[in-house]
């Protein structure tokens, strides 16, 4: 009897349904291949965006991403002279359709769905930064920022955030450099090899400052927030990201004491 007024009846035996109903939807859960054991069999591809930058050197035998790789070119052949380079944003829906056409070749995994791939792709890309559906150079670049943004770790590790916030309030500036190049030849290879590939082109951009109005400053205000992030907000947000600011300009203006060299 319901001891409450208005309380609804249900049939006998449809709780026993229910819970049969989930019982079979849990053995079916846990029954299910885990992503990784599908990823190591070959049967499932990461995207390019969103995945880890381990796997994802890995899995194109490099220690930088071919995607990174081709923006930069792309910035370097039509881009250095641009003004605000990295500092103007492209068309967000044709970033993400750019987006869209380099992962779409990969399967994609969403919500716990597999979906297998087709063929991998072989050679160069189905898509290409020289079609003129990404003629803007803004485009690029934003594609580019939202890559590294969305790296499920920041290209500097969250473990080492705080030592290279510490670094940069040493007082001693030749102190901050030994530090931050201390820190930077800590981190994983795939991760100091991106960043210094990074650095070094953010240095040519720098160079054209004269047109493109990238000077170190704009450019540590454009990546230090992308590159260097907490994995927990801070307090006081502006003082975070000014220090990760400062930081990025340390990296470029000491490059070659930071960057001995390649990895």
């Amino acid at each position: 009897m319901c001891l409450w007024g208005g309380c609804a009846t249900y049939p006998a035996g449809t709780w026993r349904s229910s819970a049969g109903t989930r019982m079979r939807l849990r053995r079916f859960i846990i029954k299910r291949p885990p992503l990784q054991s599908l990823q190591e069999k070959g049967l499932i591809r990461d995207q390019v965006f969103g995945c880890r930058l381990e796997a994802l050197c890995q899995r194109e035998n490099t220690t930088v991403p071919r995607f990174v790789r081709l923006c930069v070119e792309a910035v370097e052949e039509r881009g250095l002279d641009v003004d605000g380079i990295y500092r103007i944003n492209g068309n967000l829906s044709v970033i993400q359709k750019l987006r869209f056409a380099v992962d779409q070749e990969r399967a994609v995994t969403s919500d716990g769905r597999y979906v297998f791939p087709e063929q991998p792709c072989q050679g160069e890309p189905g898509w290409l930064l020289e079609d003129p559906e990404w003629s803007d150079i803004h485009v690029v670049t934003g594609a580019l920022k939202l890559f590294f943004r969305e790296l499920p770790e920041p290209l500097v590790p969250y473990e080492l955030f705080n030592p290279f916030i510490e670094a940069i309030k040493l007082p001693d500036p030749q102190e901050q450099v030994q530090r931050v190049a201390e820190l930077v030849q800590s981190l994983p290879p795939p991760n100091y090899a991106t960043l210094r590939y990074l650095v070094a082109h953010l240095c040519r951009v720098m160079e054209r400052a004269d047109v493109n109005l990238m000077t170190r400053q704009n450019i540590g205000i454009v990546f230090g927030p992308t590159l260097l992030r907490p994995e927990r907000e801070p307090g006081s947000l502006a003082v975070g990201m000014a220090q990760q600011n400062q930081a990025v300009e340390l990296l470029l203006a000491h490059f070659d004491r930071i960057f001995p060299t390649p990895p």
